[in-house]
């Protein structure tokens, strides 16, 4: 993990990581005791045998998985470089050096027909983005940026480790645990995504723009009022269908940008994940 997003980490994904960390090695404990237990079991052997070998399949099942993908996106899918979306390309390079990556991660375009998306992953040991046509065909430069500078955020904040989601796994199965964690990462990258696009207008936009996906109306977007439907939501509900999602609401994560937004301007020296709001100088409504 780079310094710069160690200190733009979100406050509640310090806490649950920390709490990831401390029961995931101790589940482990618990599950290796109890196969080392049971493994000659009379009754359970059989069993437990088994399932080692089911985990231990599946494991090479994603490796090969992970090669077939990489595969696949080297063949069909548009790799952004020097010589292919030069500008695209230079927002990746310019994003990883100031976020601390030591490389820029391999950048893929791909048709999505139609659907919005983006997202980072490990292949192999490899840092890689993608980015969907649809996405970056209805978002101007700034949006764009902010985008990109959120998927480094994954490789920067360090939420792609395959060591250490390794040894937060068995955490995963505390309820609601592992999907608070996840929310409060996409915190995090919303964060860094802000800091890399210095644009905080911008940055709203592209969170709001996945809930219109409308080129034509991207300029006439209201933030604020997207962002005042937050307490429109029904409370129970809303926190019902809230615990059991990967990602926050979009109200909630424009709104948490736009709180980072006032507190600059009230001369605050804290920002979404208690990062200094150098970058904060908001272009629009």
């Amino acid at each position: 993990m780079s310094k710069l997003a160690g200190s733009l980490r979100h406050k509640g994904e310090r806490r649950y990581h920390f709490m990831m960390l401390v029961l995931g090695p101790i589940l482990w404990a618990l599950v290796l005791s109890w196969v080392w237990k049971y493994w000659d079991a009379p009754k359970l052997g059989h069993y437990v045998q088994l399932y080692v070998a089911y985990f231990v399949g599946f494991t090479v099942f994603m490796l090969l998985m992970s090669a077939a993908y990489r595969a696949s996106a080297f063949g069909n899918m548009v790799l952004v470089g020097p010589n292919q979306f030069p500008e695209l390309h230079q927002m990746v390079v310019d994003g990883s050096r100031e976020i601390g990556l030591s490389k820029a991660p391999t950048t893929f375009i791909y048709n999505s027909n139609g659907l919005f998306n983006a997202f980072a992953r490990r292949l192999l040991g490899g840092r890689y983005v993608f980015l969907t046509s649809a996405l970056v065909e209805a978002n101007n430069d700034a949006q764009v940026r902010f985008v990109i500078g959120h998927e480094l955020g994954h490789h920067a904040a360090g939420h792609l480790n395959p060591w250490l989601n390794t040894l937060k796994l068995p955490a995963h199965i505390v309820p609601f645990l592992g999907k608070a964690y996840s929310r409060s990462r996409e915190y995090t990258c919303d964060t860094i995504g802000a800091y890399l696009s210095k644009d905080a207008h911008a940055s709203r936009g592209a969170l709001q723009m996945l809930g219109c996906g409308c080129r034509r109306l991207n300029p006439q977007m209201n933030c604020e009022a997207f962002a005042a439907q937050e307490a429109m939501v029904p409370p129970i509900f809303g926190f019902l269908t809230e615990i059991n999602r990967t990602h926050p609401r979009l109200t909630r994560r424009v709104a948490a940008i736009g709180a980072g937004v006032t507190q600059a301007q009230s001369g605050m020296p804290e920002f979404i994940g208690d990062a200094e709001p150098r970058f904060m100088r908001s272009t629009g409504r």
